[in-house]
């Protein structure tokens, strides 16, 4: 009895070791045949190719990142193949990588772990490809942007009026901004949109000569009989405008007219080139009443005190020539009966075709006062500019922005600055003089005015030879200003 029990006990051992060794047979071909491929958990540029061959994994990794990307401009929506943007898979090095990873597993550990069920490891290859941003961008160029972007439409001008109709803005891809974001697409292989980055246009401006003739509608329109000559720079784009236009003719501009007190502009440089800083207390309180209140005995002065005795206009004028300003002079000083130091030949004042009774003592242009307003704003916004090229350091960014804070203090509510928004940065000076007869014939004034969409200078010249009725000068000069400055605050 105990011997039959025995053997049955031994049978059934037997048989539990084939039974083993058959099942272990059995996975160990089934762990063979899928070792032959790559192994659970294998990623390949970010995709399962576990239990797939070589060709079934390019297959499946192909069939993924040729799928064509969508790119959004906005609200609309179109397919490109990721050939047509420059893209190319580098297959084979990417299965070679994940097939080398599988044959360095050792094989008895990795089927000890596949007996036992447990996971296997993780294996990712990442994505190798080639992207030619050439490719991408030449296609958003010649596909989109071509096809959907929306130019700004220009601002025009009123009709019979001083403001312009403000146009329509565009929208423009951002290639060099929207390539990054197709490349990410193109390489991911779930996410394969593309939200194409559109910036907006602002509306254009009108070109100057389009504002050049809106003045001259504005003169016509005000019946002033006399000339008027003007000179707009836009200090932003390098850009200048320069016309003198007198009852439906236009002459030639840089046309000589008396400088009056706009001639304190080149004193203030001339000073300031030979006076250290900081600026001396006497100094400051001769140029605040020589630029704020208009007032000449200061200016003779500091010509006096901080440039030389009795001949400092003839060192004012010299640094106009150094500065290559040839039209604009001071030739005495401005108490009555002020010796005549020199008498100087100009191209303007040289001019046949129109004369403005000129004072000898001091003479310029428009183009002058606006160059030389660039001169100090160039300086006072970068150190640079003509006063460092000319005048090698003796006047300073900080000396330059003084210059501005002076001008901008001087306050007249009247000319040019009565066309401006209350609370405009406006550094200016304004000029006349009244004749031995007691009439006004000559009025001018010019400055820098400061926006938020750009600063500009704007020197207004009028004549009138019989007499320039201050109040027509000022509602025209105003007028003007206004336009000016509608035209460089629109949106761009």
């Amino acid at each position: 009895m105990k011997v039959n029990r025995f053997n049955l006990i031994r049978w059934i051992a037997i048989l539990l070791i084939v039974s083993a060794s058959i099942l272990t047979v059995v996975q160990l071909i089934r762990f063979s045949r899928l070792r032959a491929g790559f192994s659970p958990g294998t990623l390949i540029a970010g995709i399962p190719v576990g239990g797939l061959d070589q060709q079934q994994a390019a297959e499946r990794i192909t069939q993924v990142y040729n799928t064509p990307v969508e790119l959004a401009y906005g609200d609309i929506f179109m397919q490109a193949k990721p050939s047509s943007l420059g893209f190319e898979l580098n297959l084979s090095a990417m299965i070679a990588g994940a097939d080398q990873q599988r044959v360095t597993l050792p094989f008895w550990s990795s089927f000890w772990n596949y007996l036992w069920n447990q996971p296997f490891q993780t294996n990712e290859t990442p994505l190798q490809v080639d992207i030619r941003s050439d490719k991408i961008r030449d296609f958003l160029q010649s596909e989109i942007a071509s096809r959907y972007d929306q130019p700004a439409s220009i601002s025009i001008p009123i009709p019979g009026t001083i403001n312009f109709q403000s146009g329509q803005p565009g929208k423009v891809l951002d290639i060099e901004s929207s390539i990054p974001i197709v490349e990410q697409a193109l390489t991911s292989p779930v996410n394969r949109s593309a939200n194409l980055v559109i910036s907006e246009v602002a509306p254009k401006r009108p070109s100057l000569e389009n504002l050049e003739v809106l003045i001259q509608q504005t003169i016509d329109r005000s019946g002033y009989d006399g000339l008027t000559e003007v000179y707009i720079m836009d200090l932003k784009k390098r850009e200048d405008l320069n016309f003198a236009y007198e009852r439906g003719v236009s002459y030639d501009p840089s046309i000589a007219f008396t400088a009056a007190s706009t001639i304190k502009i080149p004193i203030l440089v001339s000073v300031f080139r030979r006076m250290g800083e900081p600026t001396p207390q006497t100094a400051a309180d001769l140029i605040e009443a020589m630029i704020v209140k208009s007032e000449n005995p200061p200016a003779d002065n500091l010509m006096d005190i901080y440039i030389t005795p009795n001949t400092g206009p003839i060192f004012v004028t010299e640094d106009l020539r150094e500065l290559g300003l040839e039209n604009t002079f001071l030739a005495g000083q401005f108490y009555f009966g002020a010796p005549l130091l020199q008498r100087y030949i100009t191209p303007a004042n040289q001019r046949l075709d129109y004369t403005t009774d000129l004072d000898p003592y001091n003479q310029t242009t428009t183009a002058d006062l606006g160059m030389i307003l660039d001169d100090i704003y160039q300086c006072a916004q970068t150190g640079g500019g003509t006063f460092a090229a000319v005048f090698n350091g003796e006047i300073t960014q900080s000396e330059c922005q003084l210059m501005i804070s002076y001008l901008n203090r001087n306050k007249t509510h009247t000319l040019i600055e009565a066309g401006l928004p209350e609370g405009t940065n406006f550094a200016n000076k304004h000029g006349w003089i009244r004749e031995n007869d007691g009439v006004i014939r000559t009025i001018l004034h010019s400055g820098i005015v400061f926006t938020q969409n750009g600063d500009y200078i704007i020197v207004v010249a009028m004549y009138q030879p019989t007499q320039l009725i201050f109040d027509v000068a000022n509602r025209l000069q105003a007028q003007i200003s206004t336009a000016v400055y509608n035209y460089f605050t629109l949106a761009q």
